[in-house]
């Protein structure tokens, strides 16, 4: 029967995924139990669900419970392991086995040692050890935990208990050995280094347990990123739901609007006609009357009748409409159609030009942080851009080339005041993280940067503008200039400058571009509009847009 309970009992204390005893116990809100790590790891692989279940009654929990040990339930599992063990154990409880310690001192056969001395050295059961808690001066040994290596502890020379430890050598030796192959050597009593070595490994713990706690609260940071991401995810789908079914609503608001103009139109043009149409077949019935009362006259015999008749006839009336209708070469809403099509085109070249910054903004994480620039150019070259002027933007005398990415000013260009130039900006707005590549050459110096579409650019041009971000280079200076404020720029010039515009962190970064690539200024700002990219040439000078490569 005693048998029988205790099964029962481990049933009723056992974890349903393991089928052990439980281990740090725990208890869903369900109600039911498990072992710790047996919960967890179960949850941990339902994580990409995101829904979290019980094994047993398989209720479910959006969010992740959060685990505490059950102390009570935890104790009731300890008492019974130790009834276990204890019914177990009864019969050979006293006596060592193959795994113990047995007593140095018990003959015949031995029973466990509950206790070793280092001083003497040897392991005790119970009964044996009790003179070292009575004699005096056993009072003084050290008893440890039973040990199988207490022979270890013996100097195999000298056959004494090895006491003292050797700096020099790094070993424990006894105190004969301080008098020939240790003499001279750095020794300390075995239990002071001991606690020294305890000392550091407790720094090093704390170290290690500092460690620890940085480690699980930038977890923790990861995981309240993490869900920060998901949650602005959905956020961002459902507005981007909302949004796309606005204008397909706006957009089909004006297809019916324009449906019903165009059938409005088609109203009135049909009954112009109509109104015309029943004119003319008026006029034809009259006109055939008239053409039967002359086929009557032509048709009579009697020539003095004929002749009687004929002065009767009144005279033919011109025709009132035929002059007038005039029907046009191409069909009524022709033009109807080719406006509808020209408001598609202008709609594609719309989402194609914006389509690109909505893609780029959820781009998947770099492993460049945000806020710190790529170290290498291969890391630049990732997020390279290709970057073409807009024409319309510049003055006459600057030559286009290579697909607008080229601009060059000829020497003969008559500009009496430079200020005048018009800003060169690029067609493609930039507003995450790109890079962009310039050779210049010639013409006294180039201004490379970024600006708003609406401001100057150049720290030449109306400097006091705070829209513009430019580097001026020439053949022996840089400068740095933004809002009025100028910055001498130390570092190597080349006919190569590279730009690196990080948006979101408001980082914008210049680079000579040689054999090496070498930063050469970093500023920060704060961007509150789409920056495009833009060039500043004097007379004589030419600057090209290089297309990149993607490493």
């Amino acid at each position: 029967m005693a048998k029988r309970g205790d099964q029962l009992n481990r049933q009723e204390f056992s974890c349903s995924i393991c089928l052990d005893l439980l281990k740090n116990p725990v208890t869903i809100p369900c109600g039911h139990s498990y072992c710790m790590n047996c919960i967890k790891a179960r949850w941990d692989g339902e994580h990409q669900r995101r829904i979290y279940s019980c094994p047993q009654c398989r209720a479910t929990f959006r969010q992740r419970p959060a685990l505490s040990k059950n102390l009570l339930l935890s104790k009731l599992v300890m008492d019974l392991k130790k009834t276990s063990r204890h019914q177990a154990a009864v019969v050979d409880h006293h006596y060592s086995g193959p795994e113990d310690v047995a007593c140095d001192v018990c003959t015949g056969r031995k029973r466990k040692a509950v206790k070793s001395c280092l001083s003497c050295p040897a392991s005790y059961c119970e009964d044996h050890l009790q003179p070292h808690y009575d004699a005096p001066p056993l009072k003084k040994h050290k008893l440890v935990d039973p040990s199988k290596k207490l022979q270890e502890n013996i100097c195999s020379r000298h056959d004494e208990v090895m006491k003292i430890f050797c700096r020099t050598d790094q070993q424990c030796i006894c105190y004969l050995c301080t008098m020939d192959q240790h003499k001279g050597h750095e020794t300390v009593p075995a239990a002071a280094e001991r606690t020294e070595k305890q000392k550091e490994l407790q720094e090093r713990r704390q170290q290690i347990q500092q460690r620890i706690q940085n480690q699980e609260k930038d977890a923790d940071r990861l995981q309240q990123e993490m869900e920060a991401v998901r949650c602005s995810a959905d956020k961002a789908v459902k507005y981007n739901e909302t949004i796309y079914r606005v204008l397909l609503n706006i957009i089909s608001k004006r297809r019916h609007e324009l449906d019903r103009d165009i059938r409005c139109k088609e109203e009135t043009e049909v009954s112009r006609i109509r109104k015309i149409q029943e004119k003319l077949e008026q006029e034809i019935t009259e006109l055939k009357l008239k053409d039967a009362e002359l086929e009557k006259i032509l048709q009579t015999e009697d020539l003095n009748q004929f002749l009687q008749n004929y002065p009767s006839l009144p005279a033919l009336s011109e025709a009132t409409h035929s002059s007038s209708i005039n029907i046009p070469p191409q069909r009524y809403f022709d033009n109807v159609t080719a406006a509808v099509l020209e408001f598609k085109k202008k709609v594609d070249g719309i989402t194609r030009d914006q389509w690109t910054n909505i893609l780029l903004s959820i781009t998947e994480r770099d492993v460049t942080e945000p806020g710190s620039e790529p170290p290498t150019r291969a890391e630049l070259l990732k997020y390279s851009q290709d970057i073409t002027l807009v024409p319309n933007m510049a003055q006459k005398n600057v030559m286009f080339s290579q697909g607008n990415r080229k601009v060059t000013v000829p020497p003969q260009s008559n500009i009496a005041n430079a200020a005048e130039i018009k800003l060169l900006l690029s067609k493609e707005s930039l507003t995450g993280r790109c890079y962009w590549e310039v050779k210049w050459k010639g013409g006294g110096g180039i201004s490379v940067g970024v600006s708003y579409n609406t401001s100057s650019f150049g720290f030449l041009f109306k400097p006091k503008e705070a829209s513009f971000w430019s580097l001026h280079c020439n053949t022996s200076f840089c400068t740095f200039s933004h809002n009025d404020v100028k910055t001498q720029v130390f570092g190597p010039v080349s006919s190569r400058i590279g730009v690196y515009l990080d948006y979101k962190a408001g980082i914008l970064c210049f680079y000579s571009i040689s054999d090496t690539v070498t930063l050469i200024h970093r500023a920060k700002a704060t961007f509150t509009e789409p920056l495009h990219a833009g060039i500043y040439l004097h007379t004589g000078g030419s600057a090209e847009f290089v297309k990149l490569k993607q490493s």
